[in-house]
């Protein structure tokens, strides 16, 4: 786990992903927390069914690379949000995150903890060298996030931005 200022970030264990994708508060329930309205996009429906829950369920690979993190607001004992981590590090150390607050806590800086909270986890992770993402170029709530944590503009398509933080490791 993850502790910031206002936050505890949980990485979910294969049985809490499954629990997570019912959207019925079973997770919540397991988890001691206070009951959250929130609902699963088609396209991380899609993620969960091909990509995070095989991967998290291959015991070969560090599920913490693979697994949504659901952040946990201290003051409200309830998740507020996710950031996942698309695979473990490539061959020059680069993984890459995704991320998404609840309608009802957008807009209150919580992203750009969570997102802060994984920068300083993975400096003590010695394999990750950079962290890249992508944003839609019409999402300035989801880039100012990324230039609040101080990750530079590396390129862009006809509808992202692409982004990249160079990790300075050190052992803790």
């Amino acid at each position: 786990m993850i502790e910031t200022k206002r936050l505890i970030l949980r990485p979910l264990t294969y049985d809490q992903l499954v629990k997570y994708t019912k959207c019925d508060n079973s997770l919540e329930e397991e988890l001691n927390l206070n009951e959250t309205s929130r609902t699963i996009s088609p396209e991380l429906k899609e993620a969960f069914e091909q990509t995070i829950l095989p991967n998290v369920a291959d015991k070969t690979k560090n599920y913490l690379y693979s697994t949504l993190w659901t952040a946990i607001s201290k003051t409200e004992n309830k998740m507020i949000g996710d950031l996942c981590i698309v695979g473990e590090p490539n061959a020059e150390g680069e993984i890459e995150i995704g991320y998404g607050t609840y309608d009802e806590f957008q807009g209150k800086g919580f992203m750009t903890e969570i997102v802060g909270g994984i920068i300083d986890w993975t400096k003590t992770q010695s394999s990750v060298k950079s962290i890249i993402a992508s944003t839609d170029k019409t999402n300035t709530a989801s880039f100012k996030v990324l230039q609040k944590n101080n990750f530079i503009k590396i390129g862009d398509s006809e509808t992202l931005f692409n982004w990249k933080l160079e990790i300075n490791n050190k052992t803790i």
